[in-house]
């Protein structure tokens, strides 16, 4: 017979699992909050994981602070300041044998280290800087920034995880080795960063309003911080439509999140959700902003036609009577401006809604062969909903099936497997 926990033990795996669900959240705040003392991603990381251990060894001893987000900021920045100091003293020890280290020498300790929300955007700048790829950006904010795991970001970018384990580890060598200063940048190199960094920030606000694993669906700190960080750049960069889109897109996704799962935390899908439950004043923001995504000048971007699309279900009093034809177009547009096959599989929801599922179901087998959508499981979940309206119930379920296969959303698959069984 196997012993029964004891009431510490139990005590004690509790604050770990605390432990490690506070640092999840709070990584990037912590992350961000060292760098800018270091003035390196990477060390910065390591700083951070040494708080998370400080973290395990101290709270099942000593109780879990009132604040765990400030405790553990506190300990990674005491931790790099101490850093900083020990390098200052060996530079100031060799420079006193003649040696030349200017460079070694770490910059100054900030003046105003509570300034949190500061530190995370110049966080995102810094990771989206150009000596980068365009992939490592991504990759590199989504692991710093979002908190993501490496496989979590191989499924957003549909890549293998090798692969995205070396883009991070080139790109933080490759931001040490070019001394990339820790900043929001201005005027012309503000401007050359912005598309990663909007990217970046919508792809943290992904994460959070549909996790690709764990046993819930939404990851509401995700979408807190990337919403935050979308309003911060329409303040600094006031005449970008994008920005404006960016933050009109979010806006719009965030006011339904209260409604997309039920008390549970059973997902519901958006034709059974209650518009009740939207938030009217993120729906107010995300006009607002959108109008001024309209009225810089130019044609519309990307983000700021997906906002369009989020503004047609905002507006409709139902499922039913949203405006799918101009949903369809929308997206014929969003194809034209920004062309992935993601986008064809949200053009071919609209269009069964507006036309039929048939057409839906010819755009759909069109995508089935793309490498890229191969382990994409919202492409069978969209092909079973179709062939269940065309009456082809047994090859729907079967779609049904091979989508919750694909997830690895607890949340997700209990939803996908009820469909293929008929519930």
């Amino acid at each position: 017979m196997r012993p029964q926990p004891t009431a510490d033990t139990r005590s004690t795996v509790e604050t770990v699992q605390t432990v490690e669900t506070v640092f999840r959240m709070e990584s990037p705040r912590v992350i961000a909050a060292a760098a800018r003392v270091v003035r390196d991603v990477g060390i910065a990381e390591e700083l951070a994981q040494d708080a998370l251990v400080a973290a395990l060894e101290q709270w099942p001893r000593d109780g879990i602070p009132d604040n765990p987000g400030a405790w553990l900021t506190a300990t990674a920045r005491r931790r790099a300041v101490d850093l900083v100091r020990r390098r200052e003293n060996y530079a100031r020890k060799l420079a006193e044998i003649g040696r030349d280290l200017a460079d070694a020498a770490p910059p100054p300790e900030p003046a105003d280290p509570e300034d949190i929300d500061d530190d995370l955007l110049r966080l995102v700048f810094t990771t989206c800087h150009p000596v980068l790829s365009a992939e490592a950006r991504c990759a590199l904010t989504l692991r710093l920034l979002g908190g993501l795991t490496t496989a979590e970001i191989a499924r957003s970018y549909l890549v293998p995880e090798p692969t995205v384990a070396q883009r991070v580890v080139r790109a933080k060598r490759t931001l040490a080795r070019r001394n990339v200063a820790f900043e929001v940048p201005y005027g012309p190199d503000r401007e050359a960063r912005l598309g990663s960094v909007l990217d970046v920030i919508y792809l943290i606000f992904n994460e959070g309003y549909a996790a690709t694993e764990g046993d819930d669906l939404l990851r509401p700190a995700l979408c807190e911080d990337a919403l935050r960080l979308a309003r911060q750049l329409t303040g600094l960069m006031p005449e970008e439509s994008e920005a404006h889109g960016l933050a009109a897109l979010l806006e719009f996704q965030a006011s339904r999140m209260a409604a997309r799962t039920g008390p549970d935390g059973t997902p519901v899908l958006l034709r059974d959700q209650n518009r009740a439950r939207w938030n009217r004043l993120l729906i107010a923001r995300g006009i607002t902003a959108l109008t001024r995504a309209t009225t810089t000048g130019g044609p519309l971007g990307p983000y700021a036609l997906q906002a369009a699309i989020a503004a047609c279900h905002a507006h409709a009093p139902s499922y039913d009577d949203t405006d799918w034809a101009r949903i369809a177009t929308l997206y014929a547009m969003l194809a034209a401006r920004a062309p992935s096959p993601v986008v064809e599989l949200n053009r071919a929801v609209a269009v069964s809604m507006a036309e039929g599922p048939g057409p839906a179901l010819e755009i759909v087998d069109g995508l089935v062969a793309v490498p890229a959508l191969r382990d994409y499981h919202l492409l069978p979940s969209v092909r079973g909903d179709l062939l269940l309206r065309l009456g082809r119930t047994t090859e729907a379920r079967a779609e049904f099936a091979r989508a919750a296969a694909l997830t690895r959303n607890a949340r997700e698959r209990e939803l996908l497997l009820g469909r293929a069984e008929g519930r």
